[in-house]
């Protein structure tokens, strides 16, 4: 019987560019879903039942990427070198087909890697995204990044970022931290300081208003399948739209009553989407 994901043990494996990768998988199948993790998150900011409920078809990878968490080496500031990193870890685990799955700063790093090694990619899933260049990315707004992004943590303001303000989301948002923090042994370390300035420099550089970059995604072929919550205050649910339109081949679901931490308060439903997507023929 395969463990879940509370108690899958957290692995190391050496990479080619000298990084040490923590990773978590759980489930099994042909074709794994690598998971690509939100600013400053590591493998126990993923909500354990959004997790069992895709790895009940098929095998699922989440990994801290260059020092984030419990890998070696130094987070960069830039998204290419994160997709960078991302892809020698695949090339570290012998994958060379993947669905991804990439969550806010994750759907950048996942849009980068489309692009960089489009052959690697299967179908992509974009959480909480937005495109290169788009107008209004630039940094996100104070009360938001006040919330997420002070030295210390802060469960109040992640719960305000992360889930709508309605009494059912903030219900679902604290059974969500309390599932996060069930594990008690063999936790993931902390992400330091180093990790938060990094990500933000990459998150900052990535929204620097471009319309030309906006271009780029419209070289991403595979079928992409965009998602958001509607009350999402750190990538407003507009850009999923944006996003959307400017892919060939992509679909967009915005769900309601939630915001950022939309994929843990609605975990069956997304979990269901996602494998309905990526099991799609057409």
């Amino acid at each position: 019987m395969t463990a879940t994901y509370s108690q899958s043990p957290n692995k190391l494996i050496s990479a080619a560019n000298g990084v040490d990768y923590a990773y978590r998988e759980t489930g099994g199948g042909p074709v794994p879903l690598l998971l690509l993790q939100h600013f400053r998150g590591n493998l126990d900011n993923w909500d354990p039942a959004l997790i069992d409920a895709l790895a009940s078809a098929r095998r699922v990878i989440t990994f801290d990427n260059a020092g984030v968490g419990g890998s070696s080496g130094t987070t960069p500031p830039t998204v290419a070198q994160m997709a960078r990193d991302a892809i020698a870890f695949l090339d570290a685990m012998q994958i060379d087909r993947a669905d991804i799955l990439g969550f806010s700063i994750g759907s950048f790093v996942a849009q980068d890697l489309a692009l960089i090694r489009p052959a690697i990619v299967r179908r992509l899933v974009l959480a909480s995204a937005a495109p290169q260049g788009a107008a209004g990315m630039h940094g996100w707004a104070p009360d938001v990044i006040g919330a997420v992004g002070g030295p210390e943590a802060n469960p109040a303001g992640y719960l305000g970022v992360f889930f709508a303000q309605s009494p059912t989301s903030r219900q679902e948002g604290e059974q969500a931290l309390g599932r996060m923090l069930s594990r008690s042994a063999d936790r993931d370390k902390a992400t330091g300081w180093q990790t938060r300035q990094a990500q933000y420099d990459a998150v900052c550089a990535w929204g620097i208003p471009d319309h030309a970059a906006l271009a780029r995604v419209s070289a991403i072929e595979m079928p992409v399948f965009v998602a958001n919550g509607d009350s999402d205050p750190m990538i407003l649910p507009r850009y999923s739209y944006l996003l959307a339109g400017l892919i060939p081949h992509a679909r967009v679901k915005i769900y309601p009553d939630s915001a950022r931490g939309f994929l843990f308060q609605h975990h069956a439903d997304f979990a269901a989407d996602v494998e309905a997507f990526l099991s799609d023929s057409r």
